[in-house]
């Protein structure tokens, strides 16, 4: 008779910890909480619903919000169902949410605070469903259903395996054309499984917002440790010091350039956490002291890795200033290489299984089973890893992925631009700054930096819009195609504001905005 294996499932999480501690807090937002009993019935209520819809195994539901806790229910409930939540920024337009969406063929699609017209434009884009959030949580916790059934039971006979895809992460490709990033329960479940060790770990502050991968794997970890998770609606350093304060927590993880803004002042709201973890782009040596000084009783991690392939490696302890340039060692179980052009290449059971209904693309990310992440790395002796610069030309700013070409064609019919080109410039709180390099049409008006980001209002995402921005006579192209330079550009500007004299070149001015 052969073994059962057991299956790591999503779902499970929350049945485990609404079992043993009902009535703990499992997330927070603002003035609002919910406990894991909570989010466990709620959890059931959704997937009722969500069958109802039509919505079942392998499905996909995408769900355009900012971060609201109401999309815990519909999380867990998707996992119940084994259908696929597939999250979208509300910081987006519609027309790159519905952009996005038709990528994935969705059954469903899920938003929250948007307008009647809005909800009628995405529907006769889309061509499915539309229905708003708050409306199905709220509709589905005043149905009363004294006895449930197999045919609406979330829990009953229950098919799902821990290989079946459970999240979609977008992200831009080198094509410029959305990915979605898939992501398995076994793969959920083993990242977040650190969070399973059942020590008091105390409250953690999410600074993701709910449409990145990282909130829902740190939100895995409180949540598998059976402990809260604290959202914020935004990530400025006063609201994440109130958030660390109010909840004496004691975990907190930040990009770079979120930290910047939670270091400006009161530190004594810092005096409770343990853990200060902080990556995605590149560190100074004073950054992570200033890190030090404002929390003192806080141990410093410094993590490397991506929505592909989860944590790759991390530096802690004396490592962080013996090796200042380093992003540490391998993580478990996490193999790593380097190619014969430099390039750093990862496997290992935290990768993602592909992108949805892209083969080529999921072909070409991988080199013999090998994930290739676009960073040129050495990797020493005794296997630390040291980041030496990007493969490509995507840019990568404060954890988030910008394609140069999809932020080119929106600047492309701005009237006062003839030409542009955007780079990504090496920034020590971004990782990378969106740089826009522009031919005007009038050399006598230029547009200016601000005119340009308003241009992008409504069009592009905050983070594709350019932070800095160059006026320049000609834009350097290959002779047989006439395609921009892009690397060549970069390191021209880089090589200009190495030099104080260039500051003042009549052909190449800079303008940025913090």
């Amino acid at each position: 008779m052969p073994v059962p294996v057991h299956q790591l499932l999503i779902g499970d999480v929350f049945t485990n910890a609404a079992r043993a501690v009902p009535h703990r807090t499992a997330a927070v937002l603002g003035d609002r909480s919910l406990t894991f009993a909570e989010v466990e019935t709620g959890a059931d209520r959704v997937a009722r619903t969500l069958r109802e819809l039509g919505v079942g195994r392998g499905e996909r539901v995408v769900c355009w919000a900012d971060t609201t806790l109401d999309a815990v229910p519909l999380f867990a409930a998707l996992a119940r169902l084994g259908a696929l939540y597939a999250p979208v920024a509300g910081t987006l337009g519609i027309n790159e949410a519905a952009e996005l969406a038709a990528t994935v063929r969705p059954a469903l699609i899920i938003t929250a605070g948007r307008t009647a017209a809005e909800l009628a434009q995405l529907r006769a884009a889309i061509g499915v469903p539309v229905r708003d959030l708050r409306t199905v949580v709220a509709a589905t916790a005043q149905t009363h259903r004294p006895t449930a059934t197999a045919d609406t039971d979330p829990h009953a006979a229950s098919d799902v395996l821990e290989t079946d895809p459970h999240c979609l992460f977008f992200s831009s490709g080198s094509t410029g054309r959305p990915k979605a990033i898939v992501l398995s329960h076994r793969v959920s479940f083993l990242r977040s499984h650190p969070g399973s060790q059942l020590e008091p770990r105390g409250a953690a502050v999410c600074s993701f917002p709910l449409s990145h991968m990282a909130a829902w794997t740190l939100s895995l970890q409180q949540w598998q440790a059976r402990d809260t998770v604290v959202y914020l609606d935004r990530a400025d350093g006063q609201t994440v010091r109130a958030a660390v304060r109010a909840h004496q927590a004691t975990r907190l993880y930040c990009v770079p350039a979120v930290w910047q803004r939670v270091l400006d002042s009161d530190h004594a709201a810092l005096a409770t956490l343990r853990f200060a973890d902080t990556g995605t782009s590149a560190v100074t040596a004073a950054f992570l002291d200033a890190i030090r000084t404002a929390t003192p009783h806080a141990h410093l991690r410094l993590f490397y890795g991506s929505t592909e392939t989860g944590n790759v490696a991390a530096l802690d302890g004396d490592d962080l200033r013996e090796f200042p340039n380093s992003i540490g060692m391998p993580g478990t179980s996490m193999e790593v290489r380097r190619s014969a052009d430099g390039e750093l290449q990862v496997r290992g059971p935290l990768l993602f299984t592909g992108y949805f209904d892209d083969p080529a693309a999921t072909t070409a990310a991988f080199d013999n089973g090998w994930y290739r992440t676009g960073d040129l790395a050495e990797i020493d002796t005794a296997g630390r890893i040291t980041l030496t610069g990007r493969l490509g030309e995507l840019i990568r700013t404060g954890g988030e992925t910008v394609f140069p070409g999809e932020v080119e064609t929106c600047l492309a019919d701005h009237p006062a631009v003839a030409e542009a080109a955007v780079v990504g410039l090496p920034d020590p709180a971004w990782g990378e700054v969106v740089c826009a390099v522009v031919v005007p049409s009038d050399p006598a008006r230029p547009p200016n930096l601000p005119d340009l980001r308003r241009h992008l209002n409504g069009r592009l995402a905050g983070h594709k819009h350019p932070r800095m921005l160059r006026i320049i006579d000609e834009l350097p192209r290959t002779p047989a195609t006439g395609q921009v330079r892009r690397r060549q550009l970069a390191q021209r500007i880089a090589a200009a504001d190495g030099a104080s004299a260039s500051s003042n070149n009549a052909s190449e001015r800079e303008v940025r905005q913090e």
